[in-house]
């Protein structure tokens, strides 16, 4: 079957899709909730093992909701952000050398955000 004629969306636009109705509810929601909310036309197995997968990343908490799981995230959207960001740091060995790549690759607007933040952190420590 080509691309184009595929009406499948790619996993990572399912797992941001899975990700944003978790993030837009008030509370946990079981992988029917989840389905329902995505619109009903994926498989209830698709949305579970999605879910799943989540919750062994650590990406999502999940608690004991009848015979099933309901799912909830452990981030807000900026907070998996940062967290992708920290993972991918520990994974380098050359940490100062990713941090200054980073830094050196920032808008002049980023540049002062960070050193604000920076500075609001120190003040915190002391």
């Amino acid at each position: 079957m080509s691309e184009a004629s595929d009406p499948r969306r790619p996993h990572g636009e399912l797992v941001a899709d899975v990700l944003a109705v978790l993030w837009a509810a008030p509370g946990p929601l079981t992988p029917g909730q989840v389905r329902d909310a995505l619109g009903g036309r994926l498989a209830r197995t698709t949305v579970t093992t999605i879910l799943t997968r989540l919750h062994e990343k650590g990406t999502l908490a999940r608690e004991r909701g009848g015979r099933g799981f309901a799912y909830s995230p452990v981030h807000d959207a900026p907070g998996l952000t940062a967290s992708r960001m920290h993972r991918e740091l520990h994974r380098d060995p050359h940490r100062d050398l990713v941090l200054e790549r980073f830094v050196s690759a920032l808008s002049p607007d980023d540049e002062d955000v960070l050193r604000r933040l920076l500075r609001t952190a120190e003040e915190g420590r002391q």
